[in-house]
């Protein structure tokens, strides 16, 4: 009898032994794994108007680390965030912002709005027949299928010039909330058997808060919710041309491709655990680490089993201690600066402190192991993932819809290098890759 298993796994050896490839061709031929040199810098593979990232600054002639910047078209994040009212919700106005390159005044903002809210709709029984068809827990997977689906429900699928690009791209911002949403209801009622409830958008209501109302059975949400949600949303919309699914959305973009297959393919670049499920790791870790230090003020205990977590003696063994340091940033992640701000504020109301005693801290004995365990050429601070978690458990956010909370976020700036792409560029984006291949028959 023919055992499949094994069959594969003897492939799989044979593969291996064909495709390695000897790590000094790497030096010998200079060529940057992952796009990356050894100190970190990216390859240059193009230039973006749309948003910028600084980590150091030169000083008297030599590069030393800073405290990290991230700019949306010409503002630093946490001014845009600074200039909102106390509970004014702003994704909709970063948005603009990012598409079109310029701030919108009341009337343009309004309108937007009001476009946005027409677009916050499915096709007949779309949710029926495609959401709930065939629910899984994997919220991404779902959420892809659904976006290449829609394509069939659009006469100018296929038009990828600007203006109809333009169009898609914003359906799909105001869409993606409710594709997750409706994707966890129908996962959680067939998988889990618990009750489903499908709650139509309100046109009058912020993606932020719609999110949240369709998500709760009551449709309950407060102030302070809505604002640390939308202070989320902002600050994971966009994060430079060099990330690993901005990057698919402008290569797919360059072939041609359409709009819906465009970002399906960043969806796909997304949901990798290399890129948007960091938070999901830090919840994990958290909770492994209450379950072994419960008094969390005890910072020697707490210090002790992260250090053990450094030596890759408990937890998942990989000797990482997650939510902490970033590609990029060095000495600090500005959209963790701006964010804890706010995590303070929710996690007050919802009388979460000891929690938060726990995650600060973490962030202060952390930086200070790993600097004494690894040798880095850059500071160890914590990310926005190390908080965007907490946030969203203290939300009532189950874990299933995390990487696709990054997504609802995401897909205003892939739809600004999108339209970037189309607008500037004119050439297929065709990366260059040394063969080392042995030649057999010459």
């Amino acid at each position: 009898m023919h055992n499949s298993y094994n069959y594969i796994r003897k492939q799989e050896t044979i593969l291996r032994k064909n495709d390695k490839i000897d790590a000094k061709l790497y030096e010998e031929y200079n060529v940057n794994k992952g796009l990356r040199d050894k100190n970190g810098k990216g390859v240059l593979t193009g230039l973006t108007n749309i948003s910028k990232i600084i980590s150091s600054k030169v000083v008297d002639g030599v590069s030393v680390p800073c405290d990290g910047e991230l700019w949306y078209r010409g503002y630093r994040v946490e001014n845009l965030i600074n200039s909102l009212g106390k509970d004014e919700l702003g994704f909709e106005k970063i948005a603009y912002l990012l598409l079109m390159g310029e701030m919108p005044d009341t009337d343009e903002l309004a309108l937007f709005n009001e476009y946005l809210a027409l677009c916050r709709t499915l096709p007949t029984n779309f949710t029926r027949d495609v959401i709930m068809k065939a629910p899984s827990k994997d919220i991404m997977n779902s959420m892809t299928r659904s976006i290449l689906t829609l394509a069939s429900y659009d006469p100018k699928a296929t038009d990828a010039s600007a203006t109809n690009s333009l169009r898609q791209c914003m359906q799909l911002i105001s869409e993606f909330p409710m594709l997750a949403v409706y994707a966890y209801h129908a996962y959680n009622h067939y998988e889990n058997d618990q009750s489903m409830y499908i709650h139509r958008p309100d046109p009058k209501l912020s993606t932020a808060e719609n999110f949240l109302m369709m998500l709760r059975a009551g449709k309950e949400y407060d102030a302070v919710e809505a604002k640390v949600l939308d202070t989320a949303l902002i600050l994971h919309m966009e994060h430079g041309g060099g990330n690993n699914s901005t990057f698919t959305t402008r290569v797919v973009t360059s072939s041609g491709s359409d709009t819906f297959s465009t970002i399906a393919a960043a969806m796909s670049s997304l949901k990798g655990p290399k890129h948007g499920g960091a938070n999901i790791k830090v919840m994990e870790m958290i909770q492994d680490i209450k379950e072994h230090v419960p008094n969390y003020s005890d910072k020697s205990a707490l210090k002790d089993y992260l250090r053990m977590i450094l030596d890759k003696e408990t937890f998942d063994k990989k000797g990482l201690i997650y939510g902490m340091g970033h590609a990029i940033y060095s000495l600090s992640d500005p959209r963790e600066r701006v964010f804890k701000s706010y995590v303070e504020r929710l996690a007050v109301a919802k009388k979460r402190d000891k929690d938060l005693e726990l995650y600060k801290n973490i962030e202060t004995i952390a930086p200070e192991l790993i600097a004494e365990k690894r040798k880095i050429y850059k500071g160890v601070s914590p990310n926005v993932d190390f908080y965007s978690g907490f946030v969203y458990d203290m939300l009532g956010i189950p874990m299933e819809l995390y990487t696709a909370m990054f997504a609802i976020a995401r897909i205003a700036g892939w739809s600004a290098h999108r339209m970037e792409e189309l607008v500037c560029m004119d050439k297929i984006i065709r990366p260059a890759y040394m063969s080392v291949m042995k030649e057999i028959d010459d």
